[in-house]
C-alpha cells in the first residue's frame, strides 16, 4: 500500500509540475482510466500534437492518448457516435464551422473551463463548448524564380493576369475562394462578410480561364507550386512553408490572409468526459503550444506562446502580430448558414 501510495503522489506531482492545478482532481471513476482517443488531421499534424500533448499529457498522468485521422469534417462521424453512443472517439479537432453545426445540434458536451484554465488565450479560441488549438491561414505563394523583381502583393495582384502572367491555381471549394474573389475585386478586410455573391463569381469570371489548375487537396497544392507547375498559388500556410522549407523557391504573402482556427471538442455523453476535459485544459497550456510550432507552422492560440519561440519562427506563424494585422478571420457563422448554396453554385460555375 505504502508503494502504490508513493507511485500515486509522484505522478499526481508530476501531473501538476506540467499541466498546473486544473489536472488533478478528475476523480476515482477517472483515475481508473488508461486511456482516451482523439481525432486529428493525421500526418505532420498529429505527430506535432503527439510531440507537443499527447506524449506529455502521459507523462503528467499516466493515461495513454490514441490519435486517429479524421475526416476534414467529421461532422457526420460525430452525429453517429453520440446518436449510437458507440464512442470510438473521446474528443476531435474540429473547425468552427463543424463546431457550430454539431453544438446546434446538441451533439457537445461542455469543456468546463474557467477563465484561469485559459489565461491568455485568444478570445476567439475559447467557447463553452470548444477550445481552440491552432490558428491557420489561407494565402498565396508564389515562384521567386518567376517572379523577381516586380512581385504580386495582394489578391488584386493574384487577378492581375497582365502585370504577373503565368500559371494559376485556386482550390476547387467555394470557401476561402470566394473571399479571395471579392478581396481581388477591392472589397476592404472589414467588409467581407456578408460575402457578396454576385459580385463573387464576376470576379472568378475574370479570373477563371486563367487558372490552370484546381486544386482539391493539400498535398495537390504544395505538389504543384514545388514542381513549378504552377507559378502563383492558394495555399495553406502549413503546405507552403514545408515547401518552402523543402528548399523550394517560393514566397509566402500574408497580406489579405483568410485564417481560421480547429481545437478539440468532446462527443456528448461519452463514458471518459472528466478525463478529456483535463486533457482538453491541458492543450490551452503556453509551453505545450509552443512545442507543437517546431514541428508544425500553424500558430498557438495562447499568446503567451511566443515567449518560448524564437522570433525566427515566428515570422512564419498566422497568430504572430505582424502577420495577424493584415488578415481577416473567416466568418464561421456566415457559412454555416450559405454553405450549402455557394457549394451548389459553385459547383455549376466550375461546369459552365
Amino acid at each position: 500500500m505504502t508503494t502504490i501510495s508513493r507511485r500515486a503522489m509522484l505522478q499526481g506531482t508530476l501531473g501538476a509540475a506540467i499541466a498546473g492545478p486544473g489536472l488533478i482532481g478528475a476523480g476515482t471513476a477517472q483515475a481508473q482510466i488508461k486511456q482516451i482517443t482523439v481525432a486529428d488531421p493525421g500526418g505532420a499534424y498529429g505527430e506535432a500534437f503527439r510531440k507537443a500533448f499527447y506524449d506529455p499529457f502521459e507523462k503528467a498522468t499516466g493515461i495513454r492518448v490514441i490519435n486517429v485521422a479524421r475526416e476534414a469534417e467529421p461532422t457526420a462521424q460525430i452525429k453517429a457516435i453520440v446518436e449510437t453512443k458507440s464512442y470510438t472517439w473521446d474528443a476531435s479537432i474540429l473547425t468552427m464551422a463543424a463546431r457550430d453545426i454539431l453544438q446546434a445540434q446538441n451533439l457537445l458536451d461542455p469543456l468546463e473551463v474557467t477563465a484561469a484554465d485559459t489565461a491568455g488565450m485568444l478570445p476567439e479560441a475559447v467557447t463553452p463548448y470548444w477550445l481552440g488549438t491552432d490558428m491557420y491561414a489561407t494565402l498565396f505563394a508564389y515562384r521567386t524564380d518567376r517572379f523577381k523583381d516586380d512581385a504580386p502583393k495582394s489578391w488584386s495582384d493574384f487577378w492581375d493576369v497582365k502585370r504577373f502572367p503565368g500559371r494559376r491555381s485556386l482550390s476547387k471549394s467555394p470557401i476561402d475562394t470566394l473571399e479571395q474573389a471579392l478581396l481581388a475585386d477591392g472589397v476592404p478586410l472589414d467588409k467581407l462578410y456578408p460575402l457578396d455573391l454576385d459580385r463573387a463569381f464576376k470576379s472568378l469570371d475574370r479570373i477563371k480561364s486563367h487558372v490552370a489548375v484546381w486544386w482539391s487537396g493539400g498535398a495537390q497544392s504544395a505538389q504543384i507550386i514545388q514542381s513549378g507547375e504552377v507559378d502563383l498559388v492558394a495555399i495553406w500556410n502549413g503546405r507552403a512553408q514545408a515547401v518552402l522549407d523543402g528548399g523550394a523557391p517560393i514566397k509566402l504573402v500574408w497580406n489579405q490572409a483568410i485564417y481560421s482556427v480547429e481545437g478539440f471538442a468532446i462527443p456528448k455523453g461519452g463514458p471518459r468526459v472528466a478525463t478529456v476535459r483535463q486533457f482538453i485544459k491541458f492543450c490551452a497550456n503556453p509551453e505545450r503550444q509552443a512545442a507543437y510550432t517546431q514541428f508544425l507552422s500553424y500558430g498557438p492560440t495562447n499568446t503567451d506562446a511566443y515567449k518560448f519561440i524564437s522570433k525566427e519562427r515566428a515570422a512564419m506563424l498566422p497568430s504572430s502580430t505582424e502577420n495577424l494585422k493584415g488578415m481577416v478571420k473567416q466568418d464561421e457563422k456566415w457559412w454555416g448558414q450559405h454553405r450549402a448554396d455557394a457549394l451548389e453554385r459553385f459547383n455549376t460555375w466550375l461546369l459552365t
